[in-house]
């Protein structure tokens, strides 16, 4: 019976369902119908004596009519889950039919072959002894024509003798006849006194050597009747069966089945790959059904699949699995991580060509050996705000994650909240502005750019010669010191990230500064914002400025930190997170000074 017979049995036990069922439905239908008429015939008879039904009477209807709605569903549910069953053990059998007949080709194929190898064998076997009888012919042939030919020699020298001795004897001459009779005696004494070897020389026998079978033996054993195996299942990928760079692939057999080694293949899987433009494949034999596959990109995703092989031939390939590797660690960048009293913003590099599905992020106080590690997980982006706590110092340690598992851990960074720690922003700096390795100094040189040399963008001041800091978004408390040079025309203070670049800080509704003005008679201060100052005298030149940022309280405070001096308060609500700001007016040096905890006499 082949399939399409069997396809057609199916249909025919389907039909069969199919029909009982309607019987059954049919069934439930009278019984239904004759519950409808009885319910119908109560119904008018109660119209006889009211003009409608009671609700009780309505709810009973309704609820034998949903009762079989119910029925019919499930047995009709029922009905079309035996059809899909009984439809794909059609198309299992359809794909067995078709493994059979492949199996069946590659057996024949096999059988074939090995006769053919156990025939040459023999006829080469078969040869190899009857050259070696003809060999042994030969030889006794050329023996035997040996001796056949010293036997003649002799007996010509026999019958030569002879006749001889007979001239001899019938020579009439007494005298002469003794004369020659001595010699002709000696002659015939001595061949008569030597012996003749009357023996066969050789064997009249052959030697038939017993043919060694052996190899054919081995051949006939070798032959077998094992189908070839069916095809494997690959298993899907475990956790932490992966690295950056390899992976750890498995697969699953049937029991049944007999295998010689494997052939486990893959490929990269890319988004910019096309059909005609695949990534190679690479393939590597294996006996075990769990291989590891190294030089692989990290963060990648490789497509696998794997054939068994036995003496009979090669399984179909397996189903396609999709293995992925995991990424390779971030890099933490310390320039832009900040903090302050009791948090930090911590940014780093993915570290991966190709998008990472999150981020872990590791961290704990230094010198605890690891017991106090806390972790903050699913960070979709590449940075992170942390709440800590004061006056500690921290290690931390970022990791790339995909469905691969964790990538290892990163370089770690320490953060400290002992004060407020950060840095100026260099691509928000103006381009006369040059900043110094550590991110703190900013220098303006005496040479003047042309404008024409001189590279902005959206970001960068343009007006006023400029940068920004970076802080910690969160709403609390902040304290840097800022050291200028004695003539230096500075602006020192606070700006929201969106501020004007095209416009002087303290001059507009988003900056608050404190201005340097060096006149012919006089160090001139201002506290600017919005263009306005408050007529204050500083009668000390500060040399060494402190800023205090209080969100909570609405104020941002200057001080003269060498004489701890207060200078000026700005009493305002801030309405976004604010950034430092310096700049500088005319060509000098201003360094910033961070770590450092508020001091006692400006903390509320």
């Amino acid at each position: 019976m082949d399939v399409f017979e069997v396809r057609g049995r199916l249909d025919v036990i389907a039909e069969e369902l199919a029909s009982e069922e309607e019987e059954e439905e049919a069934t439930d239908e009278d019984v239904f119908e004759q519950g409808s008429s009885d319910v119908s015939t109560h119904t008018q008879q109660m119209k006889v004596s009211t003009d409608s039904l009671t609700p009780d009477r309505a709810s009973a209807v309704c609820d034998a009519a949903l009762c079989f709605q119910e029925q019919l569903n499930k047995r009709r549910s029922k009905l079309s889950q035996k059809i899909v069953e009984m439809e794909n053990f059609a198309s299992n059998l359809e794909e067995i039919f078709i493994t059979v007949e492949e199996n069946f080709g590659r057996q024949e194929q096999n059988l074939e072959q090995h006769y053919n190898e156990v025939l040459q064998t023999l006829s080469q076997r078969n040869e190899a002894r009857a050259a070696a009888l003809d060999e042994q012919k030969n030889s006794k042939l050329e023996c035997l024509y040996g001796q056949l030919l010293r036997c003649g020699q002799t007996l010509d020298a026999s019958k030569e003798l002879i006749e001889s001795a007979q001239e001899l004897h019938r020579r009439p001459d007494k005298h002469g006849f003794l004369q020659a009779v001595m010699p002709v005696m000696k002659r015939v004494e001595q061949f008569a006194g030597e012996e003749v070897d009357l023996k066969l020389g050789v064997s009249l026998d052959f030697q038939v050597l017993t043919p060694d079978l052996s190899e054919v033996r081995q051949m006939m054993e070798s032959i077998n009747v094992l189908p070839a195996p069916s095809a494997p299942v690959m298993n899907p990928q475990i956790a932490n069966s992966a690295t950056d760079t390899s992976l750890h692939v498995c697969w699953s057999l049937f029991s049944d089945d007999t295998v010689e080694f494997y052939e486990l293949y893959w490929r990269l899987i890319s988004d910019d790959c096309t059909m005609e433009t695949l990534q190679e494949v690479s393939q590597l034999k294996v006996k075990e059904t769990h291989c590891t596959v190294s030089s692989l990109r990290p963060n990648a995703q490789y497509e696998l699949w794997v054939t068994a092989t036995n003496t009979t031939g090669i399984s179909p390939a397996s189903e396609r699995a999709v293995y992925m590797t995991v990424p390779s660690p971030p890099v933490l960048k310390p320039r832009q991580c900040v903090s302050s009293l009791n948090a930090a913003l911590i940014r780093w590099d993915s570290g991966n060509t190709d998008p990472v599905e999150s981020y872990t992020l590791e961290f704990g106080e230094t010198g605890t050996d690891g017991s106090g590690t806390e972790s903050i997980v699913a960070i979709p982006s590449c940075e992170c705000l942390l709440q800590l706590q004061p006056q500690k110092i921290y290690i931390l340690h970022v990791r790339a994650v995909n469905i691969g598992g964790p990538s290892d851990r990163s370089e770690p960074v320490h953060i400290s909240t002992t004060g407020t720690f950060f840095h100026l922003l260099e691509d928000t700096a103006h381009p006369s502005l040059s900043l110094s390795a550590d991110g703190l100094t900013m220098f303006y040189l005496d040479e003047d750019l042309p404008i024409s040399h001189m590279t902005f963008s959206d970001n960068t001041f343009n007006r006023c010669v400029a940068v920004l800091g970076d802080l910690v978004p969160v709403r609390g408390q902040y304290y840097w010191e800022v050291e200028v040079d004695e003539d230096a025309e500075f602006r020192v203070g606070v700006a929201y990230e969106d501020t004007q670049r095209n416009s002087h800080l303290g001059g507009n509704n988003t900056s608050w500064c404190m201005r340097h003005i060096l006149t012919p008679s006089r160090h001139k201060y201002e506290f600017l914002h919005s263009g306005w100052t408050p007529d204050i005298r500083i009668t000390v030149q500060p040399l060494r400025i402190g800023v205090f940022l209080d969100y909570s309280r609405g104020i941002l405070s200057f001080y003269n930190a060498a004489l701890r001096q207060h200078l000026y308060t700005f009493s305002c609500h801030f309405l976004h997170y604010v950034q430092p700001c310096f700049a500088l007016d005319n060509p000098g040096a201003l360094t910033l000074r961070t770590g450092m905890t508020a001091p006692a006499y400006i903390t509320p």
